[in-house]
């Protein structure tokens, strides 16, 4: 895996530690350690495959239904990195 830069000259956890790990949970089939190692890794995942979807099959209120899902995803992203502290 690839190291956390951040980490190693700062030595504080960056918002996205956790995500490598959390890919690998979800490869092995365990998503519930995928989400106690990266929450936002679920909401991301709904945000690409919409991305995708989208692309295929234009819908009529796509825009708000991505911004909606980046807004989440960013949300659990900090809420998450925020928690990490306490």
């Amino acid at each position: 895996m690839l190291p956390c830069y951040t980490k190693q000259l700062f030595g504080i956890d960056c918002p996205g530690c956790g995500l490598q790990r959390s890919a690998l949970f979800l490869i092995k089939g365990e998503f519930i350690s995928a989400f106690i190692m990266y929450p936002a890794i679920y909401p991301m995942l709904m945000l690409f495959a919409f991305l995708g979807i989208k692309k295929l099959f234009p819908f009529k209120h796509s825009n708000t239904i991505t911004i909606t899902l980046m807004v989440s995803t960013v949300s659990f992203i900090l809420i998450n990195y925020f928690l990490k502290f306490i």
